[in-house]
């Protein structure tokens, strides 16, 4: 049975025409606006009738798939009281599932009695066609590559010029070679519903190019999805025969629509009051838990059918194994506050379409108890940024780091055995698409986001990371061999972490955005992938310890390393480290030994993995009484007793 039943939206075709149905509590009258197919001219305003309460429907005889509509909302226009009504804004159906145009920003989308059909985008009608989705191929424990889809493939020499910077570019030969090369096993796609930019941006001659600023939950961008859904069914059918899985990136917590400054596109104009939060008692004042001006209302009814049937849409329409949801703890906020077991959260992982998909949080917004890393119900999975900065912070040289560095690469379970927690739910990463890219972080102590506009004030001031002498690019060599023996560092830390583990496109390949860590609105050099100038050596080493992650099946597993049997934690000496050891605030080596199968041999195997972030070699004696063989590219087939590990680097040793 469904979750959530009794609300329905959106234009339903039949052989006789079209049914419109529109939620809305407050409104006095909602009009369906047809237009030609050019969307320009508006050819009728049609009264819906209001029928079930707050539920407005009309039927359109003779209508066909491929008409163009939009809706008009009369009512209060009291916007201090949270009312918004303006029959002169054209209104996106928030069911709309195709788009006749991208959205532009326009300051007369929020002006009041400004008619606004020239500016919206058109819905057009469409007759679904669905697959029958199939079992994930991504499961926990995999590695996730985070994709933006027009930075990825945009200056692709071997995508055909039409197709760089869209979806369809994904399921180019080239692309799912290199994709195979580093062992994806989901592309995780950012944003791909259409958005529109802030209203700060076009003054700046700047552009959201991230997308997570949306309108339409269901609609695909027509810039960088312009065959709508059978282009996104056709690039997940071409990534899942090469074995990999498509995870969507969606974002239910905000919208476009932003503050009380900002344009009336959709939601706003059809129910303010029903469909954001706000204050309590001070109905004309929005919740602001995004820091993007509104708050949509998740524990809602409407709402909450609304997120349902736009997962099931993309799992129905398109087969995607799953979902990452920004701002995550907004999906689960009530007027107490987060509730992990929640409605919303909950019929999310009920419904018999969703049952089976991957869920990923991002576990916080900026609200009243926003932070919540490890509270999300199971089987969530959920970002973790206490790795990535424990991590960095490791690898910086930062003291104390030597016991965060383990309980980490153990699964985090500090963070994931609450509430009887037996298995990691951790997603580790150590750089998003919100942040520094790895390369910047061994080569910027600082942010550089001038280019934003905003005189360097915008994005996270620390970013734990280091320059390693100088700011920025460099053509000293040895300064450029530090960077990338850090950053094989880092890689190597990742991938030998248990959980699973997400790496962003290019950050296997020394992809800079040259010191700007808030890159949102840089759709140009600055975020797209520069394919000519990617690190071979560095992919190199990335599909290396890629394949030693699949090879032992101690990485992909997900309960926790305890020390019985499966972990042994070392010092150089070979020996358990001591309590002194693991005080000591700037301990620089930590060996961690394990029990795992080794997927060549099919037998049970023990493997070292050695981490030294000193500047100078370290020797490691290793646990007998067997000797051990050195796993790297072109290594010497000889064992030995003991591993001698270099400056800045983590070695992995399988025993003979």
């Amino acid at each position: 049975m469904r979750a959530v039943t009794g609300i329905q939206g959106g234009a339903i075709t039949f052989e006789s025409g079209v049914e419109f149905t529109v939620w809305s509590r407050n409104a006095a009258e909602i009009q369906l606006c047809l237009f030609d197919e050019s969307g320009d001219k508006e050819l009728a305003r049609l009264p819906m009738a209001r029928e079930d309460g707050p539920v407005h429907r009309l039927f359109v005889d003779g209508l066909k798939e491929g008409a163009r509509y939009g809706l008009r909302a009369d009512g209060i226009y009291d916007p201090d009281n949270g009312l918004w009504f303006d029959r002169s804004k054209l209104l996106v159906d928030p069911y709309a599932k195709k788009l006749d145009r991208p959205f532009l920003h326009d300051p007369r989308l929020g002006a009041f009695g400004e008619d606004t059909r020239s500016l919206v985008p058109k819905a057009i009608v469409t007759r679904d066609k669905t697959v029958t989705p199939e079992a994930p191929l991504f499961k926990p424990g995999g590695f996730i590559y985070e994709v933006g889809v027009r930075p990825f493939t945009i200056l692709h020499p071997d995508v055909p010029e039409a197709q760089r910077g869209t979806v369809a570019a994904l399921a180019h030969p080239s692309v799912i070679a290199h994709l195979k090369r580093i062992g994806v096993d989901a592309v995780e796609l950012m944003p791909i519903v259409a958005w529109i930019d802030e209203r700060h941006l076009p003054q700046l001659g700047l552009t959201n190019s991230w997308g997570y600023n949306p309108v339409a939950f269901m609609a695909l961008d027509p810039r960088v999805v312009p065959g709508g859904m059978a282009e996104l069914r056709d690039t997940v059918a071409a990534l899942r025969a090469a074995g990999i899985g498509v995870i969507l990136d969606l974002v239910f917590n905000h919208t476009g629509e932003s503050d009380r400054y900002g344009a009336t596109l959709s939601l706003r104009g059809l129910d303010n009051l029903s469909f954001y939060r706000h204050l309590p008692g001070r109905s004309g004042e929005l919740v602001n838990d995004t820091g993007t001006g509104n708050t949509v209302a998740c524990d809602h009814p409407y709402i909450r059918q609304l997120i349902i049937d736009s997962l099931r849409h993309f799992v129905l329409g398109a087969g995607v194994d799953g979902f990452r949801f920004d701002l995550a703890t907004v999906l689960g906020r009530t007027g107490n506050g987060f509730e992990p077991h929640g409605e919303t959260l909950a019929a999310m992982l009920k419904d018999e379409v969703l049952a089976d998909r991957v869920m990923i949080a991002e576990p916080w917004d900026i609200g009243p108890g926003g932070y919540q890393l490890g509270n999300f119900p199971g089987p969530f999975l959920e970002w973790n940024d206490r790795v990535r900065d424990d991590v960095r912070c490791y690898w910086r040289g930062d003291d104390w780091k030597t016991g965060p560095l383990a309980t980490a690469l153990a699964g985090s379970s500090d963070i994931f055995s609450r509430n009887g927690g037996v298995a990691t739910r951790s997603v580790n990463f150590l750089a998003a698409h919100d942040g520094f890219t790895l390369k910047d972080l061994v080569s910027y102590s600082g942010k550089h986001n001038e280019a934003n506009g905003e005189e360097n004030r915008d994005g996270h001031n620390e970013n734990h990371s280091w320059n390693n002498s100088v700011e920025g690019e460099t053509r000293y060599p040895d300064i450029i061999r530090r960077r990338r023996d850090d950053l094989k560092a880092l890689l190597s830390t990742l991938f030998a972490s248990r959980g699973s583990i997400m790496l962003t496109a290019g950050d296997e390949a020394a992809r800079t955005q040259r010191g700007n860590n808030n890159a949102y609105c840089q759709d140009n050099e600055i975020t797209w992938v520069d394919w000519a100038a990617l690190d071979d050596e560095l992919i190199a080493h990335t599909a290396f310890i890629s394949g030693l992650r699949k090879r032992f099946s101690v990485f992909t597993e997900l309960d926790f390393l305890s020390g019985n049997g499966d972990v042994e934690w070392i010092s150089p000496s070979g020996q358990p480290m001591s309590v002194q050891e693991w005080e000591t605030p700037n301990f620089s080596t930590l060996g961690m030994v394990l029990s795992t199968r080794d997927g060549q041999s099919s037998n049970a195997a023990r493997l070292a993995v050695l981490f030294n972030r000193s500047g100078g070699e370290e020797i490691f004696a290793l646990p007998g009484p067997s000797s051990w063989r050195l796993l790297a590219p072109d290594a010497p087939k000889k064992s030995a007793r003991s591993a001698i590990v270099p400056r800045r680097s983590v070695a992995f040793y399988l025993e003979s």
